[in-house]
C-alpha cells in the first residue's frame, strides 16, 4: 500500500501529517502481546479491529485463538475496509488491540469495544499510554467502568510504522500497559507488573 498516496478518514487526518504515522499506525512489539498471553486467557473467539500488519492478529493464531482481524485500511493482514467505530455488530466474542491514540481515538475504541462486549459477555483487553489512566476527562468513566485489571510493561516501544528510523524523540519516552476489562468482574482494579523481557530473549 502507498500510505503516502492513501486519502484519511477525516478523524485520523492529523494537524502535524510529519510528527504522526498515516492512521496512527504504530505496531505492537511481538514481545508485548507475548507477555499479555502469558498470564491472560480469553474464552472464545477475538477480533482484533486495528490488526495493522498482523502484529497482535498473528501470535493470538498462535496462541491457538480464531481470530478475526480487521482495519479500516489495508496493511497487507485482516480484512481492510472495516471502520470499528461505525460497525453495529461485534465479530467476535473477545476485542484485542492496540488502538489509535490521537485525538481520542482510543477512547472511542474502549468505548465501542466495551458495548459490544457487554452483549456477547467477552473481555477487552487494549494497549494504552499508561499516562492515559491520569486525566480528569477519563476519571469518571474509570469509576464507572473500572478494568478489571493493569498490567503495566517494563519495555514496549511502538514505532510510526514500524519503523524505528522514523521515531521522534518522544517515541521511546511512552509508556504502555495492558489494561483488561471483564464485564464478571467485581471489586477493585489489580495493578501488576509485566515483564517483556522474557519474550524478547526468546525472539534475539
Amino acid at each position: 500500500m502507498q500510505v503516502a498516496s492513501q486519502e484519511y478518514s477525516t478523524y485520523f487526518k492529523p494537524r502535524f501529517p510529519d510528527r504522526r504515522a498515516p492512521f496512527e499506525f504504530y505496531p505492537t512489539p511481538p514481545a508485548a502481546i507475548q507477555a499479555l498471553l502469558s498470564v491472560e486467557q480469553f474464552d472464545g473467539d477475538i477480533w482484533e479491529p486495528a490488526c495493522g500488519d498482523g502484529a497482535i492478529g498473528r501470535d493470538l493464531v498462535r496462541a491457538g485463538y480464531d481470530v478475526i482481524a480487521t482495519d479500516i485500511t489495508d496493511w497487507g493482514y485482516g480484512y481492510p475496509g472495516y471502520d470499528f467505530l461505525t460497525l453495529q455488530k461485534p465479530f467476535a466474542r473477545n476485542i484485542v488491540t492496540n488502538p489509535p491514540y490521537g485525538w481520542g481515538m482510543a477512547d472511542k475504541f474502549v468505548e465501542k469495544a466495551l458495548t459490544f462486549t457487554a452483549d456477547t459477555g467477552g473481555r477487552v483487553a487494549m494497549l494504552l499510554n499508561i499516562a492515559s489512566l491520569c486525566h480528569p476527562r477519563r476519571h469518571a468513566d474509570f469509576v464507572r467502568r473500572p478494568p478489571s485489571v493493569i498490567y503495566a510493561l517494563d519495555d514496549c516501544v511502538c514505532f510510526p510504522l514500524g519503523d524505528p528510523g522514523r521515531a521522534t524523540a518522544h517515541t521511546a519516552k511512552h509508556r504502555y500497559a495492558w489494561v483488561i476489562w471483564d464485564h464478571a468482574h467485581e471489586g477493585d482494579t489489580a495493578f501488576r507488573w509485566l515483564s517483556t523481557a522474557p519474550f524478547n530473549t526468546a525472539l534475539a
